[in-house]
């Protein structure tokens, strides 16, 4: 079986793949720089023992992460506790499959990459895959499967964070839909805000990146917030929750055959 670990910004999430690639558990941790791979390691094997998954089960891993700081915690993890020597994405010689067609591959971020991946083999190119993390990128894929470059933009949260923060009389709020888009008070005008503004601009950008690519591209969303984001616009045709794990897999699948 396979251990995947994506490690974002915000939170870090552990997937156990079977030979056939089907999902055996997730599990999830807040991002820690400090978390050493001894506490990686009793947290996640006793979530896996409740799935009945085991560390001899474990015979291959593979990382994504956008924290370096991290990495070395999880390589350690992988060698430690499941005797096994990870896959590193943006290492020399593990093969994504597709081409990075930027003025500087290395700046592109770890999940952007799996993520073209996964839905390039899923729904093909041209292609924008929309996440809703840290920050809300859009990543553009051509109709050869290339990663062809993107957009990043604050994410959700780390809006409100910043609203909240900046402005002394504006509470923190929750991520809702509002029934209206006129707020007729500061919490519901500030939620209107975030979430119709937010609508806006995915529906304003995907519009502009497909009048500059010159294609009608299908449009792929993925992350915590995808699916609160995806009920509200029809710009959006599908949404993929697993999309960063399964191009894991893939990118795995691809370099040790």
């Amino acid at each position: 079986m396979l251990l995947a670990i994506d490690s974002g910004n915000t939170n870090t999430v552990f997937a156990v793949f079977d030979d056939d690639g089907t999902l055996m558990g997730e599990w999830r941790a807040s991002t820690t720089a400090t978390r050493t791979s001894d506490e990686y390691g009793v947290w996640l094997l006793r979530l896996m023992e409740l799935e009945n998954l085991h560390p001899g089960d474990i015979s291959d891993a593979i990382i994504a992460t956008v924290v370096p700081a991290t990495l070395h915690s999880l390589k350690s993890l992988c060698e430690k506790y499941y005797d096994t020597e990870p896959l590193v994405i943006g290492d020399d010689g593990v093969e994504l499959g597709v081409e990075i067609k930027i003025e500087n591959a290395h700046e592109v971020g770890a999940d952007r990459l799996v993520n073209a991946v996964a839905a390039n083999a899923k729904y093909g190119g041209p292609l924008i895959c929309v996440d809703f993390g840290t920050a809300t990128t859009f990543d553009i894929i051509d109709q050869d499967g290339n990663y062809a470059g993107g957009v990043i933009a604050p994410g959700i949260n780390l809006s409100l964070e910043a609203l909240h923060m900046a402005a002394a009389k504006l509470p923190r709020v929750a991520i809702e839909r509002p029934a209206k888009v006129i707020g007729t008070g500061t919490v519901s005008a500030m939620q209107s805000g975030i979430y119709w503004g937010y609508v806006s601009m995915i529906e304003g950008m995907v519009a502009r990146i497909r009048e500059e690519f010159r294609a009608d591209m299908d449009v792929v969303a993925t992350g915590g917030l995808a699916q609160m984001f995806s009920e509200a616009t029809r710009i959006i045709n599908w949404t993929d929750k697993d999309l960063t794990l399964r191009g894991l897999y893939l990118i795995h699948k691809r370099n040790k055959g």
